[in-house]
């Protein structure tokens, strides 16, 4: 014991505390100095600059975004407040095949990469300059990222509907290694877009191979999450296997009515292969999805909400069927006018979407994506959404299983080192909330609005939300991959 008192920056007082490991919560004091976790316990003895009541609510790890599309948004958009209003500290970016960084265009981005901003939103034909945009803009979130496969093609390729040469696919390597060399994640596929769909596995195979020398990672919107489902999991799982990296497969569903029952296959299928091979997946706990309008799922047999049109903004909130009756055209016609276009699709079954989110391999990423003018609630709403519907009301899974999803599991896996847990000697990342409280608050209608029981939100121990209002103060920045955490980066998975 300490005779003189210890000083801190922030003390916080009698929190239930969740460490982020996915133990049960213990009731403990946190002190926080010069941006880490400097003790944990019966803190009685301290002085603070700042002491928090807690009054037992939840203290837990800050939440870490594993899928967003957040790379443009972190730079233009600082404040990031969908994101620190969820208890998110951390994003992860470049999911999905599409990034900012490194990319040189030759005219409008290429759907889906429009999804990132418009042509003016690419300002880093190498990735230590988005690197340095992102620390001079000091978003209120740190920021780690991944390459996008499809961005890479983009700037080695003159035309996107073919496979890429050798020589093309040297160049994607080069790129690749530039951003591993500056603290890229790993690389991410987006095989089911008009632009990747092309790429033969052994492309991506060949470009994967330099990513476990970096200790990097795969992750991979799939080929599809329609019928064939179970062979586009075989795709990712040799990929990982050639290049002898984990796997992550992004935003798990079984998408489309004839898909709609085959979570338990599809788990069956990921339960497999991690017995030989490290592989893990994120989802975001809502059963409709979104992104670009994409004319292969007008089919008739989902509703299909529009969220955005160049030729026709005044359409948006409208349903594709709507639209056509509208014009007296078919749907598909209808599809091909509104391009480009952003669309919600309501093609996931609930129990799936459940039995995926449960499922102990799964992360929770929210999808969002920031640039669009009516976006999916899951921007605002996805970590408030678990913790206060899917665990309080739906009792789902417990709140330590759910935080541990949200943290420690997404934290080990990217290799973001010293965050998703506290810890001592760990970043001070931490989220305050109210397990009584805390609700997703944003709707299809209205999706831009902050979540209740966000009670207060570190970033690297400074204090940047609180009670439902930002500080003013954004501690964020680019977050290098690290070492892989305790035990091998199989035990991560």
């Amino acid at each position: 014991m300490h005779s003189h008192p210890e000083a801190a920056d922030t003390l916080i007082v009698g929190a239930q505390l969740y460490d982020g490991t996915g133990a049960p919560p213990v009731e403990r004091d946190v002190a926080i100095r010069d941006g880490r976790i400097v003790a944990i316990g019966n803190l009685s003895n301290w002085l603070a600059e700042e002491v928090i009541e807690a009054e037992g609510r939840a203290l837990a790890p800050g939440f870490i975004d594993v899928h967003t599309h957040d790379d443009t948004h972190v730079i233009r958009s600082p404040q990031m407040l969908p994101k620190i209003t969820q208890g998110v500290t951390t994003v992860i970016v470049g999911n999905c095949g599409i990034s900012a960084a490194p990319v040189a265009l030759k005219g409008d981005p290429p759907d889906p990469m429009n999804l990132l901003g418009e042509r003016d939103a690419f300002q880093y034909p190498t990735f230590a300059e988005y690197v340095k945009a992102v620390n001079a803009a000091r978003p209120a979130v740190n920021v780690g990222a991944l390459i996008g496969h499809t961005a890479l093609r983009n700037n080695q390729m003159d035309r996107l509907d073919r496979a890429a040469s050798p020589q093309e696919i040297e160049g994607m390597r080069a790129q690749l290694e530039e951003a591993l060399a500056n603290g890229a994640l790993g690389l991410s596929s987006g095989l089911a877009y008009g632009s990747a769909f092309a790429a033969p596995t052994e492309e991506v195979m060949a470009l994967a191979e330099p990513l476990a020398a970096a200790g990097a990672l795969y992750t991979t919107h799939m080929r599809t999450e329609f019928d064939a489902i179970l062979d586009a999991m075989d795709e990712a799982y040799r990929v990982g296997r050639h290049a002898h990296v984990p796997v992550v497969i992004s935003h798990l569903k079984c998408a489309g009515p004839s898909n709609w029952g085959r979570s338990e296959e599809v788990l069956k299928s990921l339960e497999g292969a991690r017995r030989m091979q490290p592989i893990g997946c994120d989802c975001y706990p809502y059963n409709r999805s979104s992104s670009t309008l994409d004319l292969k799922q007008v089919t008739g047999d989902i509703d299909i909400t529009i969220t955005w049109s160049e030729p026709h903004p005044e359409m948006a909130g409208k349903l594709v069927q709507e639209i056509a009756a509208e014009w007296g055209v078919t749907q598909q016609e209808a599809g091909k006018r509104l391009q480009p276009a952003g669309a919600v699709y309501h093609n996931m079954s609930e129990d799936d979407v459940r039995r995926i989110l449960s499922h102990p391999a799964t992360m929770v990423g929210s999808d969002g994506l920031p640039n669009d003018p009516l976006p999916h609630p899951r921007l605002w709403g996805a970590f408030p959404r678990v913790l206060g519907h899917y665990v309080r009301d739906a009792g789902l899974l417990p709140l330590e299983e759910a935080v541990r999803k949200m943290t420690s599991l997404s934290a080990r896996r990217f290799g973001l080192s010293q965050r998703g847990e506290v810890h001592i000697g760990y970043h001070a990342d931490l989220v305050l909330f109210s397990p009584d409280k805390v609700r997703d608050a944003a709707t299809f209608d209205k999706p831009q609005q902050a979540a209740d029981g966000i009670d207060a939100v570190w970033v690297n121990g400074v204090l940047s939300y609180r009670d439902g209002a930002v500080t003013g103060e954004r501690a964020g920045h680019f977050v290098a991959r690290g070492a892989p955490s305790k035990g091998d980066a199989h035990g991560a998975f």
